[in-house]
């Protein structure tokens, strides 16, 4: 039976979805809570929106922390002890009485704990699929797109029930009863060894130094950053864009949860592509899509306006973030998966952690997000050119199908 028949893959598969739907969902709804935090706390939203920022870069550092550890120790364990960390940054999070207290429970330690989700469990499923693996990251990918659709209402409907401390301790419960279980479902493949005929000693393998001294992990890394630096300013701020310009605020955390159902369109339809036509020119395609989405937010004005552009850009950002898996995977191999596509997905993170927080810095100095939407489309047309950059690997003799060290 081929890796792509395998029913244990496709196991893992939705085990991982699920958790990553869970985890991410939870860290994306935080744009859900940014006003109400605000407003109960006193603080600026630059101030609030900071916890984003610290947020995504506690998750970049957790991505390679935990992507090494995978690698060492398998995913199951990772996967689960990161379920039952988010569980306890939420609940935490559901306690505080002042922002700095917000700053550590939810800005580091759901950060840290989502970082042993998405990276590690990307990796693992990419070692369960040959023919079908970009349709597989897709799927993968698209929890995050899930937990946007789902959780994010959800939390909006437990603010407008309770209040926002409430919701947090709810999600923090919620994410105990889902990860945990689902982590316990994760098994980790490794690559059988090649027969002594098929192997080719003079060709090394990536070890995780050798990995962070490739220059196309940077351009693979640097393009991530900036394509992230791009999305992540109109994705936290969507709810308050859409709410400044008169959009209700249950109408306007809907509109956010269609755009992460766009996204999961996206990246199970990108991942489609790309095993059809290449990595490469399905992401360029991609990043210049988001560029193009993204300044049309300028112009935006009304339920039905933001209804389509949320469409239109989950389908764009959602698109293109399976993609950084898929090209790790190409150039890098399963070995050092879960590090090499750690340190890239800790790269990213940077780019998230600034994006969103200069969406709160433009907002307070210049009361509009006019400028967040401008600027945004500036780096996400950097990305574009970035990505131009990417080289065929080349393959290992022996038939590995990897880039080597030299490449």
């Amino acid at each position: 039976m081929g890796r792509d028949d395998s029913a244990t893959g496709w196991r893992v598969l939705l085990a991982a979805t699920v958790i990553i739907c869970m985890g991410h969902g939870a860290l994306m709804s935080f744009g859900v809570f940014l006003t109400p935090v605000e407003a109960s706390l006193g603080s600026s939203r630059s101030g609030v929106s900071g916890i984003a920022s610290v947020n995504w870069i506690a998750a970049g550092v957790g991505s390679f922390v935990w992507g090494v550890l995978s690698d060492r120790f398998g995913t199951r364990v990772v996967a689960a002890v990161g379920g039952f960390l988010l569980g306890l940054g939420l609940v935490l999070s559901s306690q505080a009485t002042a922002l700095w207290q917000l700053y550590v429970s939810f800005g580091v330690l759901v950060g840290f704990a989502v970082g042993a989700l998405y990276a590690p469990l990307t990796s693992a499923v990419t070692r369960w699929f040959t023919e079908n693996r970009g349709l597989a990251v897709g799927i993968v990918s698209g929890g995050i797109g899930l937990g946007v659709f789902t959780v994010a209402p959800l939390a909006r409907a437990l603010i407008s029930a309770f209040e926002w401390r409430a919701a947090m301790l709810v999600l923090g419960d919620l994410a105990w009863l889902v990860t945990i279980p689902a982590a316990l479902l994760i098994t980790d493949r490794r690559s059988a060894p090649l027969p002594t005929a098929a192997r080719a000693p003079a060709a090394p393998e990536y070890t995780t130094l050798a990995v962070l001294r490739a220059p196309q992990f940077w351009a693979i890394a640097l393009t991530h950053f900036a394509c992230c630096a791009a999305h992540a300013g109109p994705i936290y701020h969507m709810v308050a864009y859409a709410t400044d310009r008169s959009v209700g605020v249950m109408t306007a955390a809907t509109i956010f949860g269609v755009s992460g159902l766009a996204s999961v369109v996206g990246r199970v339809g990108s991942g489609i592509v790309a095993d059809r036509v290449g990595i490469k020119p399905t992401i360029i395609a991609a990043l210049g899509f988001q560029a193009l989405v993204i300044i049309l937010y300028t112009g935006a004005s009304g339920p039905a306006a933001f209804y389509a552009l949320a469409l239109a850009f989950g389908l764009a950002y959602g698109g293109v973030m399976p993609l950084y898996a898929l090209v790790t995977r190409e150039y890098f191999g399963e070995r050092v998966m879960g590090a090499a596509y750690g340190g890239v997905f800790f790269i990213s993170c940077l780019g998230m952690g600034l994006g969103s927080y200069a969406g709160g810095a433009v907002y307070d100095r210049l009361g509009s997000y006019v400028w967040l939407f401008g600027g945004s489309f500036a780096i996400a047309a950097m990305a574009v050119v970035l990505a131009l950059s990417f080289r065929a690997p080349r393959a290992v003799p022996g038939g590995l199908g990897i880039a080597s060290p030299a490449a």
